[in-house]
């Protein structure tokens, strides 16, 4: 089993299960993206100011429930992701869709206006937050420049947020990932963020993830929860761990 983080959106899902998922050996799940047309990888062509507004206009709710209704066995949860606007209604509507759905949300944001604080202060228990581990100038790394991971990171934890590691071709640094070990702040599940770009940079698949982890000192039971029981309970599939 894979889960897609957020391919698709409301507009396209039937054509993403169409061409994707049914075309597929292996299953495929998914979270729909709150974004209309998920990630396409096609840009509107609209004035900064229009897009954005283009953008809040699809980002409809109750169209998400229904496509989600309408595809349960198929959709695991909503995702908010890339957004180039400075306001929070794309993610209090990504929570607003999940929350009448009963499933969690799915949390990828890089933007200096979504402050990492903020973005865990809104998550429910449940929810999860991918990239946990990454060290970029868009979003304040978990761990500062002590090495100290920070307080409210750890009690976004205990409050019951969900940490994935999303690897990626950019998400995943030694720097931040050894030091949380340390401390506990340890990955929820080992979302590889699979692309044609992370495949080509610093991992290559799920089993190349769970070697660095057991190479940092995870136990192997631990490694393999996290690949396996861990992510099939967050996405309430517990059928499938």
């Amino acid at each position: 089993t894979v889960v897609d983080a957020g391919t698709s959106g409301w507009h396209n899902f039937p054509e993403f299960k169409k061409q994707v998922i049914d075309q597929s050996k292996t299953r495929i799940l998914a979270f729909l993206n709150i974004a209309a047309d998920g990630i396409s990888g096609t840009e509107v062509e609209l004035t900064k100011i229009e897009k954005v507004q283009h953008d809040l206009d699809e980002m409809d709710v109750a169209k998400t429930v229904g496509m989600i209704r309408e595809y349960p066995d198929y959709i695991v949860g909503v995702k908010i992701g890339h957004f180039d606007g400075d306001t929070w209604v794309p993610f209090d509507r990504a929570i607003e869709a999940a929350s009448e759905t009963d499933r969690p949300l799915f949390v990828e944001c890089h933007l200096p206006e979504y402050s990492l604080q903020g973005q865990l202060d809104r998550m429910r228990p449940g929810d999860i937050i991918t990239q946990s581990y990454e060290h970029i100038s868009e979003r304040t790394p978990v761990v500062d420049d002590q090495g100290k991971v920070l307080p409210y990171v750890l009690q976004a934890k205990e409050r019951g947020i969900l940490f994935d590691v999303g690897h990626g071709g950019a998400g995943f640094w030694f720097d931040q990932a050894v030091p949380a070990l340390e401390q506990g702040l340890w990955p929820n599940s080992f979302g590889t963020d699979l692309h044609r770009f992370s495949m080509n940079a610093g991992m290559k698949d799920m089993l190349n993830l769970m070697s660095k982890y057991l190479a940092m000192g995870m136990p192997l039971k631990e490694v393999l929860l996290r690949g396996s029981w861990y992510p099939a309970k967050s996405i309430h599939r517990e059928d499938l761990g």
